[in-house]
């Protein structure tokens, strides 16, 4: 017997899926931007660094709460808690990522009416290019080109979805837990 039955059951599943898919995708992501700030000899953005050490733990989480569902050895009311401790780390890492991203328009980026701000822009990146080991600002990385904001836009959304999907499924442990606890009707032998 693959865990409890019935929709909860499945909504469980459903919402564990969902939740490894949206961590991965934002896992590679962050690691992508890590990747470009250090081939380019910049210390990552703390803010990237925070985000892909959160995703990381939660991913491994999931697969490990997945598999103990499936084999019916979960423990429901610690998986609260944890899906609890995990909805309030990626509430965090939405509200620090997205802080200034709600400000940011991507369709303006590289157009002729911020071309003065764009400018500004990549001087002060030349400048945090120039000096090996230098640390990127965060704010400063998000508006320099498109693609970059548009990615970044994707995790501030993707862990928006995280914090309802981590909110619904210490929901549905609750739940699960409680449906465990009830007590199974005595069979009566004639």
């Amino acid at each position: 017997m693959a865990g409890p039955n019935g929709a909860l059951g499945a909504t469980f599943k459903i919402v564990r899926i969902l939740q490894t898919i949206s961590l991965i995708a934002i896992i590679g992501m962050a690691a992508y931007f890590i990747s470009q700030m250090v081939s380019n000899n910049n210390a990552p953005s703390d803010v990237l660094v925070g985000t892909l050490s959160v995703t990381c733990i939660a991913v491994l989480y999931c697969a490990i709460t997945y598999i103990l569902y499936l084999d019916n050895g979960l423990p429901y009311l610690i998986t609260t808690g944890m899906d609890g401790a995990l909805l309030i780390a990626l509430i965090v890492v939405a509200v620090v990522v997205g802080k200034p991203l709600s400000y940011l328009n991507c369709k303006v980026i590289g157009s002729s009416s911020v071309s003065q701000s764009t400018y500004q822009l990549g001087l002060e990146l030349k400048k945090s290019l120039s000096q090996e080991g230098s640390k990127v600002p965060y704010s400063n990385w998000i508006g320099a080109n498109k693609v970059t904001c548009y990615e970044m836009k994707a995790i501030w959304g993707l862990s928006i979805a995280l914090c309802i999907l981590f909110a619904f499924s210490a929901i549905c442990s609750v739940c699960l837990w409680r449906r465990s606890k009830a007590v199974a009707p005595k069979s009566v032998e004639g």
